[in-house]
């Protein structure tokens, strides 16, 4: 199904990940996982957020930045099958950008990175919300479980995570938390540069019906 999504669902820029960065973890080594045409990484060294970067796409993408000499190294394949030829504590940062929700045991692979990052690295990643407001309607209100293009309940999503799930995710595959967002907007970068004059907004009651996806600061415990 992931070849019949358009070209730009692979080359969005994810920025919104890349402020997350803590600043003692930029301009060293970075892996992103589902990393598209290689478009985010590219922007993360032109801009100081790493100096090496590494990708991996479960499929080769012609007329993309896959091959840009830029890279030291880009891998095509499944993370949940391929072997990985990275050194142990290797990445500063690893990117898992709406990537958790698509495979079979993300658990295990959560797991499995631990031994990849640094001692005070991290993981940056972002997950769609299945408590948002929209799709619990048209679940509960419709009994509709209707699978989209795009979106919460995207056709190639195996997992659905609330913010709960996705808090013991990390924990319980031997994470520490330092930082998790939700956001309610379609433009997430705007977002998450707007939250330091919406603060109150996590105070709300219903805060988790709001937001589209969370997104997360991880470090090993």
């Amino acid at each position: 199904m992931y070849n019949r999504k358009e070209k730009k669902y692979f080359e969005n820029v994810r920025i919104e990940l890349l402020d997350l960065i803590p600043d003692e973890n930029k301009n060293g080594d970075i892996l992103e996982i589902g990393a598209g045409g290689g478009n985010t990484l590219l922007y993360a060294k032109e801009n100081d957020y790493a100096n090496n970067i590494f990708g991996i796409e479960l499929f080769k993408m012609e007329d993309s930045n896959q091959d840009n000499e830029e890279f030291s190294g880009f891998i095509i394949g499944d993370i949940e099958k391929i072997n990985f030829p990275f050194q142990n504590n290797k990445f500063d940062v690893i990117l898992l950008g709406d990537v958790l929700e698509h495979l079979v045991d993300p658990y295990t692979v959560l797991n499995n990175l631990k031994k990849y990052l640094k001692t005070d690295g991290v993981i940056v990643a972002s997950i769609p919300n299945i408590r948002e407001w929209n799709t619990m309607k048209t679940i509960f209100l419709k009994g509709d479980f209707q699978y989209s293009d795009v979106g919460i309940l995207d056709k190639t999503h195996l997992r659905f995570f609330t913010k709960k799930n996705i808090i013991d995710l990390f924990e319980n595959n031997g994470y520490v938390i330092s930082n998790i967002i939700g956001s309610n907007s379609k433009n997430p970068s705007k977002y998450l540069r707007r939250l330091r004059f919406i603060k109150w907004f996590k105070l709300l009651v219903f805060e988790e019906f709001i937001n589209i996806q969370y997104f997360v600061v991880a470090k090993i415990k």
